[in-house]
């Protein structure tokens, strides 16, 4: 089966034993509306907050990422198939960054796997995608400590994030933003940490 995504240039590429190989590509909001717009609008990605949204919308919320210096989005692909969008963000120009003591070489970071397909098994994919994003994110932008906030009532990204190792911080109320390009509700969030000598013992 050809790549359909084998001539965008990655910024991360990662084979992971017995998982496949992970290339991290800069998003095309133009390219890529579509298939994220299938992804955000799930029950199942209703925490992400793009519930309702048009596909045209989302295209323009990355679009306008994409002139931004603090916050990236990236799409996963395993084997030539997407697999996750990724976004990273400097805590310092986010509402995180009124939240806790942000330290120097923090990251913010959201992930959204791709849905299973119909009948799927995938035993091992979020271990997989994880080893590959931490890897970019802490080695390849050369960080020292990812923060995530998912929604306390997200459950299961709050396990998720114990099971790779991540370190439970403080439950926050991050604040309404309300600006023209970007509109966010309050969210109560559950802070989780993850640093360079846990994950790599460096």
């Amino acid at each position: 089966m050809s790549d359909p995504y084998a001539s965008r240039p990655a910024v991360h590429e990662q084979k992971v034993d017995g998982f496949g190989t992970v290339r991290v590509l800069p998003l095309d909001p133009a390219a890529d509306a579509s298939l994220l717009h299938r992804w955000v609008s799930e029950e199942r990605a209703v925490f992400w907050g793009m519930n309702g949204l048009t596909e045209q919308r989302v295209r323009e919320i990355y679009a306008h990422m994409e002139t931004l210096g603090t916050h990236h989005a990236y799409l996963l692909v395993k084997d030539g198939a997407p697999a996750g969008l990724l976004q990273t963000y400097e805590p310092e120009a986010d509402r995180v960054g009124a939240c806790y003591p942000v330290e120097p070489g923090d990251i913010g970071m959201h992930l959204l796997l791709a849905p299973a397909e119909p009948g799927e098994t995938r035993s091992g994919w979020t271990a997989g995608l994880a080893v590959a994003v931490s890897a970019y994110v802490l080695l390849g932008l050369d960080r020292r400590r990812i923060v995530v906030d998912p929604d306390v009532a997200n459950e299961k990204a709050i396990a998720r994030f114990a099971r790779q190792g991540f370190t439970t911080g403080p439950r926050v109320v991050l604040p309404e933003v309300d600006l023209p390009d970007v509109y966010l509700p309050q969210k109560h969030a559950q802070l989780a940490f993850l640093t360079r000598e846990v994950a790599f013992g460096r």
